[in-house]
C-alpha cells in the first residue's frame, strides 16, 4: 500500500515541478495535490493501525504524513489564493525531520537507498524552505527542475521496482543514488543561471 502512495508521490512531485516552471495550471494542480494529500494521510493511518505492535513498521509509515501534510496544504493555499510563506516554513519542519528519516533508514532499517532518499527530501524541503520561506524566488526554476526530478528518482521509479520485485536494499543503489544526485543537480545550478540573473533584475526593477 504504501508503494502504490510512494508512485503517486512521484506523479504529485513531478507536477508540482511543472507548475514551478509556469508548466501547469496552479488551480488544476491545487487539486492533484489535494487527491493525492488525502491518500498520503489515509494511507499512514491505516498501516499505523493494522501494524501491530511492530515498530519498524510504524516508524516507516509515520514518515508518509510528512508528504500527506504538505501536499494538502499546498492544495488549499493554491485554491484560496493565501500567501505561501507557511508553507516554507512548515517545509524547513520537514526538511529537518527528513534528516532523522534519513538516519533511521540507514542505521534501523538497514535500508540504504531509502537512507539516501530521504536525504533527497530533504534537500528538496530544504529548497522550498529558501524559495516560500525566505522568498528567494530567483530559485523558482532551478526548485522546479529538481523537483520534477525528485518525482521520477525518489517517486516513480522506486515504486515501481517496489511493486514488481525488483528494488534491492544495497549499497550499490545507494551509491549511484547519491552520485546522481551530486552530478545532476550541481550541473543543474549553472545551467539555471540565467534565470536566477533574470530574477534578481525584475526585482531591481520593480
Amino acid at each position: 500500500m504504501a508503494n502504490v502512495g510512494l508512485l503517486f508521490v512521484g506523479a504529485v512531485l513531478f507536477m508540482n515541478g511543472l507548475l514551478l516552471l509556469g508548466k501547469a495550471d496552479p488551480r488544476s494542480a491545487a487539486v492533484f495535490n489535494l487527491f493525492i494529500g488525502a491518500l498520503q494521510v489515509l494511507t499512514p493511518t491505516y498501516l499505523i493501525f493494522t501494524a501491530g505492535n511492530d515498530p519498524d513498521k510504524i516508524l516507516s509509515a509515520s514518515g508518509i504524513y510528512l508528504f500527506g501534510f504538505t501536499y494538502l496544504y499546498v492544495g488549499i493555499v493554491l485554491l484560496a489564493g493565501m500567501d505561501n510563506i507557511c508553507v516554507g516554513y512548515y517545509s524547513l519542519f520537514v526538511a529537518v525531520v527528513a534528516l532523522g528519516y534519513s538516519f533511521a533508514n540507514f542505521h534501523l532499517l538497514k535500508d540504504n537507498p531509502f537512507g539516501v532518499i530521504w536525504l533527497y527530501w530533504s534537500f528538496l524541503w530544504g529548497l522550498f524552505f529558501v524559495l516560500f520561506g525566505l522568498r528567494r524566488t530567483e530559485l523558482t526554476v532551478y526548485v522546479g527542475w529538481v523537483t520534477a526530478i525528485e518525482g521520477w528518482i525518489t517517486g516513480v521509479i522506486p515504486a515501481a521496482l517496489l511493486l514488481s520485485g525488483y528494488w534491492k536494499h544495497t549499497t550499490e543503489i545507494a551509491i549511484a543514488l547519491g552520485a546522481f544526485a551530486v552530478v545532476v543537480f550541481g550541473a543543474l545550478w549553472p545551467l539555471t543561471r540565467k534565470s536566477r540573473q533574470a530574477a534578481r533584475i525584475a526585482g531591481q526593477a520593480s
